[in-house]
C-alpha cells in the first residue's frame, strides 16, 4: 500500500523512480547530491516507491523527542558525528549478521558545501564485501532512486573516478552545494 501511495504521489509531483534491474540483498547507499532538507522527502517516497528495506545514518540531533521515535521506526540510525565512536566497525559488523541490508549514507555528512566526501561508506563496504549503490534525487529531471551497484576495487582513487562518472548529470536542489567528489579525510 505504502509502495503505491508513494509512486503515485511522485507521478503527482511529476517525479520518476530509477533503478538498475538486479537489487543486490546488501550495499551500502550512499545519498549524492545532497543540497536541501527537501531530499529527505523524496529519497523517503523512493525509498517506499521502490519497496527498498533501506536504514540510513543521520546526525544524533535529529533523533530527539518529538521525532526521534518515527525517525528510528522509518530506518534511521543516529550517528554521533563530534567523536570517533567505531561506528565503522559495528556497521560491518551489522553486514556480517544480516542476509539483508541496505544501509544509506550521505558522504558529504551535510547538506552545506564541503571540499569533499568522508570515506566511511567506503571503509564500511570495502570492510564488508558490499557493492556500493549510487543514489541520487535530481531535482532538474525531477527523478530519484539508484543510478548503479559498483563493485569496489581496493584501489580508493580508482573507486571514487568510477562513482564520479555516474554522477556527472545529476542536479541537487542547491548545486552550488554540491561538494566535489574527491576524498575528504
Amino acid at each position: 500500500m505504502l509502495k503505491i501511495l508513494s509512486c503515485r504521489l511522485l507521478a503527482v509531483l511529476g517525479w520518476t523512480l530509477r533503478e538498475p534491474p538486479e537489487r543486490p540483498a546488501r550495499a551500502v547507499l550512499i545519498a549524492y547530491p545532497h543540497t536541501s532538507n527537501w531530499d529527505a522527502f523524496y529519497a523517503l517516497l523512493g525509498k517506499f516507491g521502490l519497496g527498498l528495506e533501506a536504514r540510513w545514518v543521520a546526525k544524533d540531533s535529529l533523533f530527539r523527542w518529538p521525532f526521534g521515535g518515527l525517525l528510528r521506526h522509518l530506518g534511521g540510525i543516529p550517528v554521533n558525528r563530534r567523536i570517533r565512536q567505531g561506528f565503522v566497525a559495528e556497521m560491518v559488523e551489522q553486514f556480517a549478521a544480516t542476509p539483508r541490508l541496505l544501509l544509506v549514507v550521505a558522504p558529504e555528512g551535510t547538506r552545506r558545501l564541503t571540499g569533499g566526501w568522508k570515506s566511511g561508506f567506503y571503509r564500511i563496504a570495502l570492510a564488508a564485501d558490499v557493492p556500493v549503490a549510487l543514489g541520487f534525487v535530481d531535482y532538474t529531471r525531477r527523478e530519484a532512486g539508484i543510478l548503479a551497484y559498483v563493485t569496489l576495487s581496493g584501489d580508493s582513487a580508482i573507486d571514487l573516478a568510477a562513482i564520479a562518472q555516474h554522477y556527472t548529470e545529476q542536479r541537487g536542489k542547491r548545486p552550488e552545494l554540491a561538494s566535489p567528489i574527491r576524498w575528504l579525510d
